[in-house]
């Protein structure tokens, strides 16, 4: 696995000695954040719940704004000449859609076989608000700060995310001025979607990079004519 960076060090450290991603390490909330992980632990292993239902619940609750950047996602799949002008100027592409970016810049980097990206903020919490809400408890934590710099790699892993050991990653620190936003591979069996469509695949945490889109799965299909006007 290749890793770089923009003006940071890559100075790889075990993965066994490391802090935990979990924690919002401020708050001192560690055990709280344990006695959650272990419920939602038995409740998956019950059948209770998925773990993809787990995921989208906390997404609903910490994100409300990520249908805005999921809708600039939809649109660059599915229009090349969009994707293009994204890629160049995020922040005017996404005025197209009536969308307001309220930060100073957004800049929009795309994922590719080759290269995989991730968004951090090593200095504060530096995050992408106007269109994909508030940031989740991780991002902000000074684990996830710290080691996705380091081991960008193994952070990824954490997150149940693995890439083919020749793809490079590439992490991109946030600033006052400067926002960035995942532009993730389109996944496979979604010809002929619409955006709408397209949007429902787009997660929040695919467009911080630490995951993939949602799978075109039964549930997500686009519905056929009979089911449309049954």
């Amino acid at each position: 696995m290749r890793t770089h960076d923009h003006d940071h060090s890559q100075n790889q450290s075990p993965l066994h000695e490391h802090d935990a991603l979990v924690a919002e390490d401020e708050a001192g909330n560690l055990l709280g954040q344990q006695m959650v992980d272990a419920l939602q632990a038995i409740l998956v292993r019950k059948g209770v719940l998925s773990p993809g239902e787990v995921g989208l619940e906390i997404q609903k609750l910490e994100a409300p704004g990520t249908h805005l950047g999921a809708r600039i996602v939809a649109r660059a799949w599915y229009d090349p000449a969009y994707r293009s002008r994204l890629l160049r100027d995020g922040k005017s592409a996404a005025a197209e859609l009536d969308i307001k970016v309220g930060e100073a810049q957004l800049v929009v980097v795309e994922n590719t076989p080759a290269e995989h990206n991730v968004v951090v903020c090593t200095l504060c919490s530096c995050y992408p608000r106007s269109i994909l809400g508030q940031p989740p408890s991780w991002y902000i934590s000074k684990a996830y700060r710290a080691r996705t710099v380091r081991e960008p790699a193994a952070v990824l892993a954490e997150f149940g995310l693995y890439l083919p050991d020749d793809t490079a990653i590439c992490t991109h620190d946030s600033t006052a001025d400067m926002r960035f936003l995942v532009l993730p591979m389109r996944p496979t069996g979604t010809e002929g979607w619409t955006c709408e469509q397209l949007s429902r695949l787009v997660t929040r945490d695919s467009m911080i990079g630490v995951a993939q889109p949602l799978s075109p799965d039964a549930h997500l299909a686009p519905k056929t004519a009979a089911e449309e006007h049954p």
